[in-house]
């Protein structure tokens, strides 16, 4: 099984839209800032990955909502890695409130050439980084 991380995120007041909860577009943004703390606390930031030659890229985001988010509340965001191919992964993502999942996200990233723009195979080194 893959190893979860966790940072621990507020919601602010700019994070609450119209009807007084926290916008679909903030956990958008937290299921990106997970995995990027995950990936820089392994030691693999935007620099690592330029000079490796690819960087990851989303191909497909998929977040349900189970529970609105209030403006103050504490919440947890956790991440792994589900699984591998080739040139592509699937990391999923929950967002907590105490033990209340109150959103679950599935994010498939494809690693993508800096010169060709185009898929390719990840890296053995950067797959057992995040097993």
């Amino acid at each position: 099984m893959a190893e979860r991380f966790t940072i621990p995120i507020i919601a602010t007041d700019p994070d609450i839209d119209e009807l007084g909860h926290v916008s679909n577009l903030v956990y958008l943004r937290w299921v990106l800032e997970v995995a990027t703390a995950h990936s820089v606390a392994l030691g693999w930031g935007h620099p690592e990955y330029r000079a490796l030659g690819g960087v990851f890229v989303v191909r497909r985001h998929e977040i349900d909502y189970l529970a609105p988010v209030t403006a103050g509340q504490q919440l947890t965001a956790v991440t792994w890695v589900e699984s591998w191919k080739a040139a592509s992964c699937i990391r999923l993502t929950e967002i907590l409130r105490g033990p209340q999942v109150v959103s679950r996200a599935s994010t498939t990233w494809a690693f993508m050439s800096m010169t060709s723009g185009r898929p390719q195979r990840i890296p053995e080194q950067i797959v057992e980084l995040f097993r």
